[in-house]
């Protein structure tokens, strides 16, 4: 009898549903309840057998609630998308546990199935691989964004609750255990019901930093520790001549959250101090907390078992004079360190610790001294009999100090390159009269931006007052450069150039540095990564000739020199996605790699790309792994850095185990393509003339809807939640770049939010029908069986095929249409959503037809079975949403009832389709 390896995770969704319905009960009476499951089952119905009669019944039900019923609903249909999240993350650790407990073959996209893919291939051995690493980079940079809707409340109760039932899986328990654990798993139903969803202000910068900051108390400083020493281990195994090698920190997490100032006023040179600031009291408060405990847990006696010289000599400097300690060196030596440490923090941030040392003692200057003790430690445990002893706690401690230093995470700065031109225009206007920067041909920039850079003289005079914004600029970059000097460079390590269109971007960028003592031209020294971000279709089809221009300049190679002839590269999914379509973005973004690939290796330059990836499809997102194997060969040279935004984060790096996984994925992947054999063939032509010609229809398409249709933006924002999403208190940064309803100015966030709240998810996939039927009417014999071969054998438009197979699945052009109806202006509306409709059609009768799929995710049955979870309790969320707009345009809009109602149901609508935006 074949097991149903799904059952688990329908019971514990049935006993989720089950404490929630008690919840709802209990605390909001029988009749809520009893309407609540009436809706329920009417819903599941109707998505189960398609019955018709169920769904009239629902709407009914749906459009006859009160005001305090449609609250009740929504917050009971949003805690429960919550619920399946939890349940969902629950099952996959299950069923990874299963594998790896039966001894399975290793699934791909885990490090074991990397590992083996690439000795099986002969490139390299485990030798070479530890080599690789030294040089390798793998960096998930989280960022703060207005589609991370949930509170850290919300996220806190999620973790008890995930943590409970875990408890079920993992261990054998009792008959009273197992009813003190359903006690506790009902005390977090209803602490996470009683627990406000809403926040009550809108979210400041520092409110995000703090939010970010909780991922690393709960993932990536225990995990990223544990996967190192993983991958060690594992590369130890493979070759015993290697002994226990310990690699490079060549996976850290980096943020822009304090950093990025592109759009955003409230980033400021205070608020990037005060983010290193709290980063640092994560980092040192978690290795003061792991000292402790490792002080007692390392009870040796010197009666039995030695110690080094040098440990013997570490605690003999250790202010700890106890006489219950005197013959334990290692326990002095800990206190000591600890003692160090504790003075270090208090040197850094100003108080002292909350766990006071045993008595002053002389800070470390910096994490690498800090380092310095603990091999200590750990070379006289290993040399004297006690190896195991250094592979628990102390391995990891060592560890997580090489990954996060003093500053825990690696802050990236972000301007805009209009942004730069103003402040490097007054600066020299005010130095040198009458220069009119700004009038300037592009020959002409260059040429004074580089007499400015052979020179240490700077621009800017203590003595003048230029504008606000101006010293704002002048501010974050003095601050970064007093951030280098207090925590270190590893601090700061990238200014990203948003908007670059040209090289006198990158040099203005550069003069800045310079203000700062940054960049320091006497010395040819450059401490940060001067990094372009290259966003819309147009800027990525002119990424390699700006690169190769300013290749060519020497003042910019020599600055190169010390950054180890590496270039980073940006390159931004979501505007020129916005711009062009979901096909064209990512038909531009290949080919602008490809380009890269070549010029930088013309120029003996070694190229990093950083992907700016969202959540969703839209914007660039899908599984990692399948998006970095998609990259053009020489595309990903061992390094590589992505964006993690919005919701996504809390998805994937919410919960510890599944957290690992995902960093093992980005590992993995990174491995297999950087490493794969070169292609023995180049992609056939006719695979890139048939993608050009798919890529120019659909942009013509997209951009005759989005663009060019005469009363769109209107469209769009009467039939969206687009007004309310620019209300909720999500995020610091305004939606749209200017005081304007132009979807020109609108962020690309926000746009494919919108379109997926109202489950059209317009952005990833539109224009892609009317591509195909261009391309088969101008090829009827072969233009079928050419793209079916595309999707067999060349894994980028594979991949491109199982996006969009995604977002096609998640939207739903039923409840789509009951937004258009928010339009008011009847021919709009019709005309409008008639063309959407067709061309939804159209996508989805192309994809099963190149797929040769009989349905949407017949390829990919866990999601599909997560959708057939979900989707039940997500049409009621999106029903009231629309009615709940109705009623909130067609009033004064001052009922706080209803937009809390329609803010809830944003919450609840994100949580469900998880990478929304």
């Amino acid at each position: 009898m074949t097991q149903d390896k799904d059952a688990p995770l329908r019971e514990d969704i049935r006993l989720l549903g089950r404490l929630l319905g008690d919840t709802v009960r209990d605390q909001q009476g029988a009749a809520a309840f009893e309407l609540i499951e009436r809706i329920r089952q009417n819903s599941v119905r109707f998505r189960r057998d398609d019955d018709i009669a169920a769904r009239r019944e629902l709407e009914d039900i749906l459009d006859a609630l009160s005001r305090d019923q449609t609250i009740q609903v929504v917050r009971a249909f949003s805690y429960f998308s919550h619920l399946a999240n939890i349940a969902e993350d629950q099952h996959h650790i299950r069923r990874s546990r299963a594998h790896l407990v039966a001894g399975s073959a290793p699934r791909e996209g885990s490090l074991p199935h990397a590992l083996q893919t690439v000795f099986d291939s002969g490139v390299i051995d485990a030798a070479g691989l530890v080599e690789f690493f030294d040089t390798a980079l793998v960096s998930p940079v989280l960022t703060a964004h207005p589609t991370e809707v949930q509170r850290k409340s919300i996220l806190n109760c999620e973790t008890v609750l995930a943590r409970l039932l875990d408890e079920r899986d993992r261990m054998q328990l009792t008959p009273e255990e197992a009813e003190a654990n359903l006690e506790a798993l009902r005390r977090a139903v209803l602490t996470l019901w009683q627990t406000r969803m809403l926040r009550t202000a809108k979210l400041s910068v520092i409110d995000e930093v703090n939010n970010g900051l909780s991922y690393f108390d709960t993932t990536f400083l225990r995990e990223l520790p544990r996967l190192y020493a993983s991958l060690e281990d594992r590369l130890a195994a493979a070759d015993p001549a290697l002994g226990a090698p310990e690699l490079a920190a060549f996976v850290q997490v980096g943020s822009w959250i304090g950093g990025d100032r592109d759009g955003n006023p409230f980033v400021t040179a205070e608020v990037l101090e005060r983010a290193l600031s709290m980063q640092a009291a994560v980092a040192l408060g978690y290795y003061l907390g792991e000292l402790h405990t490792l002080g007692s847990q390392l009870s040796l006696g010197l009666g039995l078992v030695s110690a080094s010289d040098a440990l013997l000599a570490l605690a003999g400097r250790s202010p700890d004079h106890s006489p219950h300690r005197s013959d334990e060196p290692y326990r002095l030596a800990i206190s000591g360190i600890y003692a160090r440490l504790a003075a270090s923090y208090r040197q850094l941030l100003g108080h002292a610790p909350a766990r006071p040392a045993v008595a002053e003692a002389e800070p470390y200057a910096s994490a690498a001294a800090l380092l310095e003790d603990l091999d200590i430690l750990h070379r006289s445990l290993v040399a004297n009999g006690s190896a195991a002893l250094a592979r628990g706690r102390l391995r990891h401690l060592r560890r997580a100090v090489k990954v996060f230093g003093f500053h825990l995470a690696p802050v990236d700065l972000r301007q805009n390159s209009d942004v730069h031109e103003r402040v490097v225009a007054e600066l020299l206007e005010v130095a040198r009269p009458g220069s009119a920067y700004s009038s300037l041909d592009e020959q002409g920039r260059c040429a004074l931006l580089l007499e400015e850079l052979a020179t240490a003289r700077p621009l800017a005079s203590p003595h003048v007052h230029y504008s606000d914004e101006t010293e704002g600029e002048l501010a974050i970059f003095r601050a970064a450069r007093s951030i280098h000097l207090r925590y270190g460079q590893a601090a700061i390590r990238n200014c990203i150039i948003s908007k670059t269109d040209d090289v006198s971007d990158l040099l203005e960028l550069a003069v800045l540095l310079k203000e700062a003592g940054i960049l320091r031209p006497l010395e040819n020294a450059l401490d940060v990564n001067i990094v372009p971000l290259f966003e819309t279709i147009g800027d990525l089809e002119n990424a390699a000739g700006v690169m190769d221009r300013i290749f060519s300049l020497p003042a910019y190679r020599g600055l190169l020199e010390g950054r180890d002839h590496t270039q980073e590269v940006m390159l931004g999914y979501s505007d020129s996605n916005k711009d062009g379509g979901f096909l064209t973005s990512g038909w531009a973004l290949y080919k602008a790699e490809g380009e890269l690939v070549d010029t930088f290796a013309r120029h003996d330059v070694r190229l990093r790309l950083f992907h700016g990836r969202g959540g969703s499809v839209g914007r660039g997102g899908g599984p990692s792994y399948q998006a970095i194997l998609a990259q053009p060969d020489g595309a990903v040279q061992g390094q590589i850095r992505l964006t993690e935004q919005g919701e996504v984060i809390g998805a994937k790096y919410g919960n510890p185990e599944v957290g690992r996984r995902n960093l093992e994925v980005l590992v993995a992947a990174t491995l297999e393509t950087s490493l794969r054999p070169a292609s023995a063939s180049p992609t056939p032509p006719a695979f890139l003339e048939a993608m050009q010609a798919l890529s120019d229809a659909a942009f013509t398409a997209y951009r005759g809807l989005v663009y060019e249709t005469e009363g769109f933006e209107r469209y769009f924002w009467e039939s969206t939640v687009i007004s309310e999403i620019a209300a909720l208190n999500i995020g610091s940064r305004p939606a749209s770049r200017k005081k304007s309803t132009a979807i020109e100015d609108l962020r690309a966030i926000p746009w494919v939010f919108s379109w997926s709240q109202c489950r059209i998810m317009l952005p990833g996939w539109y224009g892609f029908g009317s591509a195909v039927q261009a391309f088969l009417a101008a090829r009827p014999k072969d233009g079928l069986t050419l793209l079916q071969q595309m999707n067999r054998e060349w894994s980028f438009f594979a991949t491109l095929m199982s996006n969009m197979d995604m977002v096609l699945s998640k939207t739903d052009l039923a409840i789509a249409s009951r937004y258009a109806a928010l339009v008011k202006d009847v021919a709009l509306r019709d005309a409008i959503f008639g063309r959407i409709r067709a061309e939804h059609q159209a996508a989805v009768a192309a994809l099963l037809q190149i797929t040769g799929q009989q349905e949407l995710l017949d390829g990919n049955p866990l999601l599909k079975r997560s959708i057939r979870n979900r989707f039940p309790y997500l049409d009621p969320l999106n029903h009231v949403q629309v009615e709940l707009l109705r009623r909130h345009r067609d009033s004064d809009g001052s009922d706080q009832r209803i937009r809390n109602g329609i803010h809830i149901s944003i919450n609840g609508i994100a949580a469900g389709l998880r990478n929304s935006g």
